[in-house]
């Protein structure tokens, strides 16, 4: 039960890592670029092993079957198991597949799917980060600072004050 627990807590400390992120106007494979290169950074600060671009179990699909598929960002850790992470802009079926075969063959897939889309949640023991990302026009994407709403200004008192009406 220890891999479940320790897969769950991966998933939430790297969830506040990614979602703390603010950029601005960049195309999709710049946004897509810098949430590997913050989940290369967030793993590399606790001292793990960072493979980008790492041969994943699952082999690729004919002709190529002889060939295998690669991770995004494969971390190997020394204690607990490794962790495989895929980063989507969309919901390719083959991205869930390929993590499933990680989580079976006993390391933790974690998938980081951005944009403003509604996210499916994939089978276990596949975890899921969602990014909301803003979508401007000519296919460029943000993410603002989260901000709290400013301090209401005028009276102190919430008395409703009655206007003229001018007719």
């Amino acid at each position: 039960m220890q891999a479940a627990y320790d897969g769950d807590e991966v998933a939430t400390a790297l969830a506040a890592q990614l979602k703390a992120m603010t950029f601005a106007d960049r195309p999709a494979d710049a946004v897509t670029a810098l949430l590997i290169d913050a989940v290369a950074g967030w793993a590399e600060t606790r001292g793990w092993r960072v493979y980008r671009r790492a041969a994943s179990v699952l082999r690729l699909p004919p002709p190529m079957q002889h060939q295998h598929s690669v991770i995004d960002v494969a971390v190997a850790r020394p204690a607990g198991p490794p962790i495989a992470i895929e980063v989507d802009h969309g919901s390719r079926k083959r991205t869930t597949e390929k993590l499933i075969a990680e989580g079976a063959a006993g390391r933790i897939p974690i998938l980081i799917r951005w944009g403003g889309r509604k996210a499916t949640d994939p089978p276990a023991p596949v975890r899921l980060i969602t990014i909301d990302v803003d979508q401007h026009p000519g296919g460029r994407f943000s993410r603002a600072p989260l901000r709290p709403p400013p301090p209401h200004s005028g009276a102190a008192s919430s008395d409703a004050v009655e206007l003229p009406l001018d007719c």
